[in-house]
């Protein structure tokens, strides 16, 4: 099937390469082969034969490794390890440029492209030239409209209820809570019931549901191959190889009995929920369907995307907002003033939480849990009018430094402060600037209901606790491919009168 670009709500974008050009080669291109002036670009100093800019560097920790060497060394640089050469670029105008779908295309780098083996041709890993991302693309969209919103407001509230239930346990017992464990059972549940129907049952286990540590297994099995050279691979991940295989596995067969059961299940009406889609909606043009294998690949895709970024998100802001109690008070306030006495806000009240939404953008700053995306060059190109591209050339964007870049955001970057994306700060910042969902054709589809589900659960939360911050805690970033704090936990007193 051909391909039309279109943008993540739907509406056509920049036109995709000619027809009549093969795609880009599949697997790594160093960055020699696609970059004829890279000599230009700076590198670590100390670079050994071989083995490249290794010294000082962590593997538990490339990201964070990468964002201190982005400071030290500019807007484009590049690293090198075992042979392979990367190019990163965080600068905005550069990003600005790159961000041109005429010119450039989302490019499935090593981390994305080591989650194909459990993911295949999903939305998020699938290849720009596989036809079966337009077809899913396009049939699942209207799964995201304003009125397939309205119509998950309910489950989600179904399942925060839960875990303030579970809060309220510990509270009552002085018990601290883990905010990132209860953060992942909380979004795992919203989507497996909101977009499939499921119910893994995460709040009634004191462990995490399997999925999520086949889930974490598969992401940190990603993140590790991405360090480890591939000579040595064979023999250094072998053991975790094994538990990878047995881990992808896991995935398969949890997601085949969750379609199975809803084929079986199924009747007149439906559940109109993003399986019904997969299941039995054909693309209104071609009249193609979503093959068996296709539907497992996509909602693996949308059970781990949808709620291991968003549970990150949820976490990061619990952090900052537990650390600023200026900020806490005035977000907690408008929480009181839109919902009033209300219990539980109606679909339409969430978006009045203008406030709680920049506390979330701001989180998302600092710390885009998707923290990184690649981009590559449709054609022969230039960019920033500097360094030269061959087609299929591709650079990795650095979200979390591009968040930090001092020339839009100040000279104080670090700090948290969710008046950045007041309208009239946004309005004064040039495009491109953030990006935690990606950019073009390719971002995030679930954006607006990764928004709606974790201002939903902030302001139910303000509304409901007093958080404490443990004094001793200094925030931790775990990476397995995404990030999310390490450690953290919240004491919480009940607001008087309950809420």
């Amino acid at each position: 099937m051909a391909q039309t670009t279109r943008s993540a709500a739907g509406q056509p974008a920049s036109a995709a390469p000619p027809p009549s050009l093969p795609p880009p080669p599949k697997g790594f291109r160093s960055a020699e082969l696609g970059w004829p002036e890279l000599h230009r670009i700076p590198h670590p100093p100390r670079r050994l034969p071989f083995l490249g800019d290794v010294l000082g560097a962590d593997a538990r920790t490339p990201l964070q490794d990468s964002m201190r060497m982005g400071q030290r060394l500019g807007p484009i640089f590049r690293r090198k390890a075992f042979g392979k050469e990367f190019v990163f670029v965080w600068g905005a105008g550069l990003v600005a440029d790159l961000a041109d779908e005429s010119r450039f295309a989302k490019h499935v780098g090593l981390g994305v492209a080591n989650l194909r083996p459990v993911a295949g041709d999903g939305l998020f890993t699938a290849y720009n030239h596989e036809p079966n991302w337009q077809l899913a693309h396009d049939i699942l969209a209207p799964g995201f409209s304003r009125e397939a919103m309205a119509g998950y407001h309910p489950l989600m509230l179904d399942v925060a209820r839960q875990l303030t239930a579970r809060w309220d346990e510990r509270e009552s017992a002085g018990r601290p809570v883990d905010v990132p464990g209860d953060m992942t059972k909380l979004t795992l549940e919203t989507i497996a019931r909101t977009g499939f129907g499921h119910d893994f049952g995460s709040f009634e286990r004191s462990a995490p549901h399997p999925f999520v540590r086949a889930m974490v297994g598969t992401l940190s099995f990603a993140q590790r191959r991405n360090v480890v050279p591939p000579l040595l691979a064979p023999l250094v991940l072998r053991g975790a190889g094994r538990r990878n295989d047995a881990d992808m596995a896991y995935l398969n067969r949890t997601v085949d009995a969750v379609v199975a059961a809803r084929r079986a299940a199924s009747g007149p009406g439906g559940h109109g929920d993003l399986l019904d889609r997969m299941l039995e909606v054909a693309h209104p043009e071609t009249g193609e369907r979503l093959s068996p294998e296709n539907i497992r690949r996509q909602v693996i895709t949308f059970l781990v995307a949808g709620h291991e970024t968003t549970s990150g998100a949820l976490s990061f802001a619990l952090h900052y907002l537990s650390r600023s109690p200026e900020v806490l008070a005035r977000a907690r306030a408008e929480v009181d003033e839109v919902w009033g006495a209300e219990g539980e806000p109606a679909y339409e009240q969430v978006a009045k939480l203008r406030y709680v939404r920049r506390v979330l953008d701001e989180s998302l700053r600092l710390w885009p849990t998707a923290p990184a995306f690649a981009r590559e060059a449709r054609e022969d190109t230039t960019l920033g009018g500097e360094h030269p591209m061959r087609r299929g050339a591709w650079a990795l964007v650095l979200a979390t430094m591009l968040h930090r870049d001092p020339a839009v955001w100040g000279e104080h970057p670090e700090e948290f402060d969710p008046d950045r994306f007041a309208p009239s700060a946004v309005r004064a910042r040039p495009a491109h600037v953030f990006k935690p969902f990606g950019t073009g054709a390719r971002a995030c589809i679930g954006r607006q209901f990764a928004l709606h589900e974790a201002t939903l659960v902030l302001g139910l939360l303000l509304r409901r606790y007093d958080l404490h911050a443990d004094p001793g805690y200094r925030l931790r970033v775990a990476e397995r491919l995404t990030l999310m704090p390490d450690g953290l936990t919240l004491r919480l007193t009940r607001r008087s009168p309950a809420a």
